[in-house]
């Protein structure tokens, strides 16, 4: 394979990945994605070491020691453009060799966790409630740029939710899903499993009404209202919050490779009215980062 050129492989002047300003010795195999810059020292916090740190723009980095686990935890910002870049950066810095700008022999397969906050769309799932993403339903079209081959399961899923859910024609979505082995190491009574609603926005686009109406004033009671009966399987399948990262973060990392997962803890309900209050909000995500430190 012929080298990537210095416009498609961005290095910065210390030979780093351009955007995450990270060298391959940087980065552990296991990695923790949070969206918010403050959230990687609540984090950080809890390992028993820290070997490297670093940061550029939204994106900050530190690697360290948890219980003989060496794990990365990097800020991603908001959106699923910004997990564009994540995730092509991570895996350059797994599988490319940036000295020679080639693909390396063999392939070296990334753990990797968003850990995040969510609104809920069932009125019986409480706040402060972990939900992990069996599925995510992007309202976007970022991953439609890529070579990505669905599951007949995640196509099957997605003709399903365009038939329920109105939105404007000029609008795609798509689903992918979570690893089995991530869902199973964070899987446990207190979660909630389900499909994760990915949105390209937080007003309009989640259903919020502020000055401007949206087109799709019903979008939040097609989302609470939707069932998908999985051949096989018991229970239907629920559409039980809304973020804005996790369909662009298993698309990408199906695709490419990777062991990805989503673990959010709720602090709205949007079908109830309610928001938990800040205090709350902190301490009741020390306590699910720490259990998912435990558990990967």
């Amino acid at each position: 394979m012929a080298a990537f050129a210095p416009s498609e492989l961005i290095l910065n002047d210390q030979n780093n990945i351009y955007h995450l300003n990270m060298g391959p010795d940087d980065m552990a195999d296991k990695i923790i994605l949070v969206g918010d810059p403050d959230r990687v020292a609540m984090v950080s916090k809890l390992l028993d070491s820290i070997q490297h740190s670093s940061q550029h723009r939204e994106f900050v980095m530190v690697t360290g020691m948890y219980k003989d686990k060496r794990i990365t935890v990097l800020s991603t910002g908001i959106g699923t453009g910004n997990i564009d870049i994540v995730m092509n950066e991570l895996d350059a810095l797994a599988n490319i060799d940036l000295v020679s700008r080639t693909v390396k022999d063999g392939h070296k397969s990334l753990e990797i966790v968003r850990i995040g906050t969510c609104g809920l769309l069932q009125p019986d799932v409480p706040i402060h409630s972990y939900i992990v993403s069996q599925y995510a339903c992007g309202f976007d079209n970022t991953a439609d740029f890529y070579e990505v081959e669905y599951t007949a399961a995640e196509l099957a899923l997605n003709s399903a939710f365009n038939d329920h859910v109105n939105m404007p024609s000029t609008l795609q979505t798509y689903t992918s899903a979570s690893a089995n082995s991530i869902i199973t190491k964070l899987d446990s009574d207190i979660v909630y499993k389900g499909i994760t609603a990915t949105s390209c926005g937080f007003y309009g686009p989640q259903g919020r009404q502020l000055r401007l109406k949206t087109k799709c004033p019903q979008l939040n009671e097609e989302l609470t209202s939707f069932r998908y009966h999985q051949p096989s399987e018991g229970n239907p399948l629920r559409v039980l919050n809304f973020e804005m990262e996790s369909s662009m973060l298993f698309a990408l990392g199906n695709a490419l490779g990777h062991q990805c997962g989503t673990i959010c803890l709720g602090i709205a309900n949007r079908a109830a009215g309610e928001f938990s209050d800040y205090t709350s909000i902190t301490s009741q995500m020390e306590k699910m980062i720490e259990y998912v430190l435990d558990r990967i």
